[in-house]
């Protein structure tokens, strides 16, 4: 056997122990979240891409016990900010308090803020004031914060799955276009069906609130340590020059679009080829094909696309011209 048979069959073998892995997360996290498998899906393809997540969706749709139990599912420390007017950036990444020493000798000490976690829920992001959002989409992009002039790393991994509540607007400080950039998916949370609806009654019914996730038993499945060795595989993954060119172009269409003001980035482009990759992983497969990158596609792109003025008068949505846009690129054989 050659070499380059030898390492493609290493790739197969890591694939399919990293499907074999996802899939006890999706059945364990399926135990307690119901009728939520697209976002869990999405959830998954945030954490294996290194990615942060914003969740739009009407409170009541289990967001914050998605994160919850992907903390407890995952082996990852996760915590939860409950975003309000009044949050100052050092409720987010912590602050100095001054000490004194038995011997009389003063010093200032750093007391981390909730933002030292390893998956952190951002609940209500736009509820915040512009400045405190900043601190926290600060350590999104650099992986560190920086207080009275001394450079504080995050811990690794470091996810934010944040969410906005679409139906109170009053109060609210939308975050600007250049700041949701930084969220790999910006994904909106539908209703359950009639029969997930009725699963989650009768799972969850006798209760007013969620237990504690000790009380369902969950074990961790996986932990730190093999979520970033899945992420080094998935890296390896082929993404053929076809494909590249299907990427590159769907990305290209949104910039000379007439419903749009101002398209995407090349950074899109590189998070949808990312997140394509973990996504081909997740079926199992050690290539990228068109299907992966639709998937992907509008989650990816819509909150990384401006609608021109006339088009939001006549009511058209972002995900409308994506879809037209998919709709027109060939996709590659």
């Amino acid at each position: 056997m050659t070499t380059v048979a030898q390492s493609e069959k290493q790739l197969v073998d890591r694939l399919d122990e990293i499907g074999a892995k996802i899939q006890d997360v999706r059945d364990t996290t399926a135990t307690i979240i119901f009728g939520q498998d697209r976002v869990i899906d999405l959830a998954l393809i945030t954490l294996l891409s290194g990615g942060h997540a914003l969740l739009i969706g009407v409170p009541g749709l289990a967001k914050t016990s998605l994160v919850e139990t992907l903390g407890a599912v995952l082996g990852l420390e996760n915590k939860r900010i409950q975003f309000t007017p009044d949050l100052m950036p050092s409720d987010i990444v912590g602050s100095e308090v001054l000490e004194e020493t038995t011997a009389g000798r003063r010093s200032f000490r750093f007391v981390n803020g909730p933002i030292f976690t390893q998956l952190l829920m951002a609940d209500e992001i736009n509820r915040a004031s512009p400045k405190t959002q900043s601190a926290l989409l600060q350590a999104m992009q650099e992986h560190h914060v920086t207080v009275a002039g001394t450079r504080h790393d995050v811990p690794r991994p470091f996810h934010v799955l944040a969410t906005q509540n679409p139906l109170e607007q009053e109060g609210t400080y939308p975050l600007p276009e250049a700041q949701l950039d930084r969220f790999l998916f910006k994904h909106v949370l539908d209703y359950p069906s009639r029969d997930e609806e009725r699963a989650i009654v009768a799972r969850h019914g006798h209760r007013t609130v969620m237990p504690d996730l000790a009380d369902f038993g969950l074990a961790a499945v996986a932990d730190a340590a093999a979520l970033a060795a899945a992420r080094r595989t998935i890296a390896s993954l082929r993404l053929s020059g076809e494909i590249i060119d299907y990427i590159v172009d769907i990305v290209r269409a949104t910039r000379g679009h007439e419903s749009l003001e101002f398209g995407a980035s090349p950074r899109s482009a590189n998070m949808i080829a990312t997140a394509s990759r973990a996504y081909a992983a997740m079926q199992g497969r050690d290539y990228v094909i068109p299907d992966d990158v639709k998937f992907i596609a509008l989650p990816a792109l819509r909150h990384r696309v401006v609608l021109a003025p006339g088009a939001e008068i006549e009511g058209l949505q972002a995900d409308t011209v994506i879809h037209q846009i998919l709709d027109q690129i060939p996709a590659p054989r």
